[in-house]
């Protein structure tokens, strides 16, 4: 033993350091249990079973393929626990508690929807663990990220979409594609009201002639009384703040009664391969929100990859940012070379991550920078919205007619 005072301090902190750092490898656990509880029955099944169920499977089978995520000097596999919420608010916390408490996941990804993920926010706040939202969509978003300071949206705002279609009605207006009569329609809850809102204030500040706007209730399957009530006012525009369910029954029912304006927009599931599985060459020209750049390589990987691996190709607005709200976990947990959720969040918070939707940060944490409205053109469909954004594609216009 050194003499020396120094040099016996030195001696001990370099065997204190020693001493702690295989005892930090050995706390790790064998595996990162990661659970989540998505709608595999109910109204929201079809959207949880389109565009979140398979890019959690994708994304923890290739991320197990690669060796798992390292952590340190180590690479760990997911293990995943899953439980169906029955697109229930009430199951979904259930669920959730269930996940924190008896399965003592380390992460808990979201449900699919703004109404499930606002219902499981408090929970997943109360127990310090980061909040990915990413189908959430709500005017609310700063309020909420204000309350809640690990939760992070990735669909931006309803206003947002709005201000998308609004403005390209606008531009159709200026080059005299259009002259202005606009027919809106849209789901009675959360989502639905906050976009016809947003969209009602816009259009009457654009002085566009708002000539029919009706709420529905969620899961309307008749949709013939407000088709034939819009198609009486002759619009050039349609709009319809819809989800999947009421999607598919709107474009049904308006072949059926041969209504068909020349814009022609409704919003979730639009995207879906359902919805181009169900009306085949009649998804021509029909607008919704979101879109995909179809000269991004990395784009077409990813639906290549998730096409192959899940059996289904992938929802064309939600999909990719779910994918790459995975790879930001994932990124995070390894740049902390920690499970700890304080220091994953500040890494989400701080960083720059390469993902499927290209090089992202969460500023403010929030992912702006999402495509606004998209249109199927050719059988794919496609961004269009902004349209000076490099990428877009040019909106077809008039719609074809129905086949």
């Amino acid at each position: 033993m050194p003499s020396n005072p120094l040099a016996r301090a030195l001696l001990g902190i370099g065997a204190c350091v020693a001493l702690s750092l295989p005892a930090m490898a050995d706390d790790l656990p064998e595996s990162i249990r990661i659970g989540y509880a998505v709608s595999d029955t109910g109204p929201y099944a079809g959207g949880a079973g389109t565009t979140i169920t398979p890019n959690y499977k994708l994304w923890v089978e290739e991320v197990n393929q690669a060796g798992g995520i390292r952590v340190g000097d180590r690479h760990l596999p997911i293990e995943v626990v899953a439980y169906d919420d029955r697109s229930s608010s009430e199951e979904a916390v259930r669920a959730v508690e269930r996940l924190l408490n008896q399965d003592e996941v380390h992460f808990v990804l979201p449900p699919w929807g703004t109404a499930l993920n606002l219902a499981v926010a408090p929970v997943l706040h109360r127990a310090g663990y980061p909040h990915l939202a990413v189908t959430a969509v709500s005017d609310r978003q700063q309020d909420l990220m204000d309350r809640w300071p690990r939760l992070f949206f990735f669909l931006s705002t309803s206003s947002h979409y709005a201000e998308g279609i609004v403005t390209m009605l606008e531009e159709l207006r200026e080059s005299g594609e259009i002259e202005g009569r606009v027919a809106m329609v849209n789901v009675a809850d959360q989502f639905g009201i906050e976009l016809a809102n947003a969209a009602r204030v816009l259009l009457q500040e654009a002085d566009f002639d708002v000539v029919y706007s009706q709420s529905y209730p969620p899961g309307t399957q008749d949709m013939q009384g407000i088709i034939n009530s819009a198609r009486q006012r002759d619009p050039e525009a349609f709009l319809a703040f819809s989800y999947p369910p009421e999607t598919i029954a709107i474009t049904d029912q308006a072949q059926t009664l041969g209504f068909n304006p020349p814009l022609f927009y409704t919003a979730v599931g639009t995207a879906f391969p359902l919805f181009k599985n169900r009306f085949d060459d009649n998804v021509e020209g029909v607008l919704g929100i979101g879109g995909v750049d179809t000269d991004s390589e990395v784009m077409v990987d990813y639906i290549e990859r998730h096409t192959d691996m899940t059996g289904q190709a992938p929802d064309l607005w939600a999909s990719a940012p779910t994918y790459a709200s995975l790879q930001v976990l994932q990124q995070a947990i390894e740049r902390a070379s920690s499970l700890d959720h304080e220091q994953v969040v500040a890494e989400m918070e701080n960083g720059t991550f390469d993902t499927v939707l290209g090089e992202i940060t969460l500023d403010g944490r929030a992912y702006w920078e999402g495509w606004q409205v998209g249109q199927w053109q050719n059988g794919v469909f496609r961004a269009i919205g902004p349209s000076d954004r490099e990428g877009a594609a040019e909106i077809v216009l008039p719609k074809p007619d129905w086949r």
